[in-house]
C-alpha cells in the first residue's frame, strides 16, 4: 500500500478511523492510503447505499470480522467516511490494515 498511513483511534467499543472511497472501480479493493484515510476501492455505484454496504463487506472480510461489527458512522453521503469496528482494538485495526494505532480514546 502506497500512501501515508491512516491513523486509527481506540474507542469504548472498539476502534475508529477514516476511509475514502472510489466507487463504481473495475473490482473491490484496498487501494493503500490517502492521507490519513484507507483509501476503498469498490465496483457498486453510490445509489440507494450500495455504496457504503460494499464498503462494510469489504471492511468485514478484511479484518476477519462480521459485518455487523462495522459501522459506518459518518459521512454516509460522501467519499470520506468515518468507519467503527467493534471488538477490536485500535493496534488490532492498525496490523491489519496496515497503519500506526494511536491509542488514543475517540
Amino acid at each position: 500500500m502506497s500512501g501515508s498511513p491512516a491513523s486509527v483511534r481506540d474507542t469504548a467499543r472498539g476502534a475508529l478511523f477514516r476511509i475514502r472511497v472510489v466507487p463504481r472501480a473495475s473490482r473491490s479493493e484496498v487501494a493503500g492510503f490517502e492521507g490519513e484515510a484507507l483509501k476503498l476501492r469498490i465496483t457498486e455505484a453510490p445509489v440507494e447505499g450500495r455504496a457504503n454496504d460494499a464498503c462494510v463487506g469489504l471492511l468485514a472480510r478484511m479484518l476477519g470480522v462480521k459485518r455487523a461489527q462495522v459501522t459506518i458512522i459518518a459521512g454516509h453521503a460522501a467519499r470520506n467516511k468515518t468507519v467503527a469496528v467493534e471488538g477490536l482494538t485500535a493496534a488490532q485495526v492498525a496490523s491489519l490494515i496496515g497503519a500506526p494505532g494511536d491509542g488514543q480514546p475517540a
